[in-house]
């Protein structure tokens, strides 16, 4: 599967947050911004940008796990999560140089983008009013 993920420009982000309701509804059927896999920031006065998971070549998230609960997939090309091996230490949230991990307060595990796996277009690139986030295929890793 090709590698791929999700960029956003600048210059086009209101910081509507919709991205991040889009995410959360879509990953977790309710609308809790604190569960969406798509953080909006504000990149400078007056300019917000999106944080996401960028699918380091050298998977510092994944490294990071005491408990190898991440894992690299190549047949779907995401990391994913082992619920039952992740205890919510959040080392990979800490090894993260973006940002990009979440941790989910319910189930005590973290999430991170998956590019809407299965989906054909992720939802938060679907709904944004204003084309600001796209889909990037990644060179191979």
């Amino acid at each position: 599967m090709e590698r791929r993920r999700i960029v956003c420009d600048a210059k086009l982000c209101t910081g509507c947050r919709l991205c991040e309701f889009a995410c959360s509804l879509t990953k977790e059927r309710q609308f809790a911004l604190e569960l969406s896999r798509i953080r909006i920031v504000q990149a400078g006065l007056g300019q917000t940008t999106a944080t996401l998971c960028r699918f380091c070549r050298n998977l510092s998230c994944v490294n990071a796990c005491p408990r190898q609960a991440l894992t690299y997939s190549a047949d779907t090309a995401t990391i994913e999560l082992d619920k039952g091996r992740c205890a919510g230490c959040g080392w990979c949230i800490e090894a993260c140089p973006f940002g990009a991990m979440v941790l989910d307060g319910r189930t005590k595990t973290v999430a991170v983008c998956d590019v809407c796996y299965g989906l054909s277009e992720p939802a938060c690139v679907e709904l944004c009013p204003q084309k600001a986030l796209t889909v990037q295929a990644l060179n191979k890793a």
